[in-house]
């Protein structure tokens, strides 16, 4: 990650790098590199900032200049960019896809992905995969998700109170980080998305 802010080692000027990400096991590596001391070495400071917000959130920041590089999902940046986000993406970081878990409440009558396209789908932000991802899948199944359908919930501790209350139905989300609530039984996992592309890639 230094050699995107420098060329040469003896260019390297003092600099705070803010770096911005979602607190998920995508990031291990960068958190590692920080607490080791091996981007210091190269005489540059990290400064993390965790995004529970998702990719609309790092977009947000990105725009608001509240942090310098994020690792950010692929389909939320793009989008972002054709939108007019003055961001670029500068590096590919995850080039795996991305298993969506489709989740919805212990006590909703969905059993089935299949079931879904009518309902109440909660997201963290307008932009972010919770959002773009069910717009992708159902494009593949020839359906249609109207914009009304979607209600902000800003991130996931958020999300298991609305699909509990069943305010909300469904919920596209990272299949390992809502692992846990669904093995204590906290999320029902009606379903699983990958995504036709690289999941993260890095942007400033």
């Amino acid at each position: 990650m230094v050699c995107l802010y420098t060329q040469k080692k003896n260019d390297i000027v003092s600099k705070t790098i803010r770096i911005g990400g979602v607190p998920e096991h995508y990031n291990t590596p960068i958190h590692l590199a920080i607490e080791s001391g091996a981007i210091e070495n190269e005489g540059l400071k990290i400064e993390w900032k965790t995004y529970e917000g998702g990719t609309g959130e790092m977009r947000d920041a990105l725009i608001n200049n509240e942090v310098d590089i994020c690792a950010i999902l692929t389909e939320g940046i793009v989008s972002g960019i054709l939108q007019g986000v003055p961001a670029k993406i500068i590096s590919g970081y995850v080039k795996s896809p991305l298993i969506w878990g489709i989740h919805s409440g212990t006590e909703n009558p969905i059993k089935d992905h299949k079931e879904i396209y009518d309902k109440k789908f909660a997201i963290s932000r307008i932009g972010s995969g919770s959002h773009l991802m069910p717009i992708v899948d159902a494009l593949n199944n020839d359906k249609k998700i109207d914009e009304s359908q979607f209600h902000i919930i800003n991130n996931l501790k958020s999300a298991l109170v609305s699909l509990e209350k069943q305010e909300t139905d469904v919920f596209y989300w990272e299949k390992y980080t809502t692992k846990p609530y669904v093995e204590r039984g906290e999320l029902k996992r009606i379903g699983e998305y990958v995504t036709p592309w690289p999941c993260f890639v890095l942007a400033a």
